[in-house]
């Protein structure tokens, strides 16, 4: 049977670990030219390296990853993308930051049982620790607008014609959309101040 080594490597667009996956990749054995690359973060898994080696992947096949995350972004996606590598495309998983998690060892029914348990205890620990940093961050986001700390975009300083080319809009002499043209700024921009800056 003509099997392949696939590996498959998942990095976000400012993540600079691709070469160290890379590198753990080419150590094991896996060939340039079978390594599948997506350059996206876990939030958008729309991941087309992944879809076309799931394509690929023929029975008795490995696929080699360097960590379980790079299966999927919860531990309902981990557990559902190893189902279909291992049982319906009957391929066999090597985990190299985890050794216990090798498919392609212990196919008896323990083994396979191990791997499971091992699995699932690590996708569980995964999601719980993503979900623990959103929510320190969520924390650390609320206690910071509790101090007075302002985030996004600092509001854009009105130009100092502002005043006058307000005056000539509100007076009919001009549009809305020429106002903001003269002031370099758009439309929606420009009726925003003008509105905040209506007497009442």
């Amino acid at each position: 049977m003509n099997q392949k080594v696939y590996g498959y490597i998942r990095v976000s667009s400012k993540d600079q670990n691709e070469d160290r996956q890379r590198v753990a990749m080419r150590e094991f054995g896996v060939q340039d030219r079978y390594v599948f690359i997506d350059k996206q973060s876990g939030k958008d898994f729309e991941r087309p390296g992944y879809q076309t080696l799931i394509r690929k992947i023929k029975p008795a096949d490995i696929l080699v990853i360097k960590s379980i995350d790079r299966l999927g972004r919860n531990y309902e996606e981990i557990l559902e993308q190893w189902r279909i590598i291992t049982k319906e495309r009957q391929a066999a998983i090597v985990v190299l930051d985890m050794p216990l998690l090798d498919t392609r060892q212990g196919k008896d029914l323990t083994g396979m049982l191990i791997a499971d348990i091992v699995l699932q205890l690590l996708s569980y620990v995964a999601q719980t620790e993503r979900e623990f940093i959103r929510q320190r961050q969520a924390e650390g986001i609320a206690a910071a607008k509790a101090r007075g700390v302002k985030f996004g975009r600092k509001p854009t300083k009105r130009p100092k014609e502002f005043a006058d080319v307000r005056s000539a809009w509100g007076n009919g002499q001009i549009s809305a959309r020429k106002a903001a043209v003269q002031l370099g700024i758009t439309h929606r921009t420009f009726l925003k101040w003008a509105t905040e800056d209506t007497p009442v």
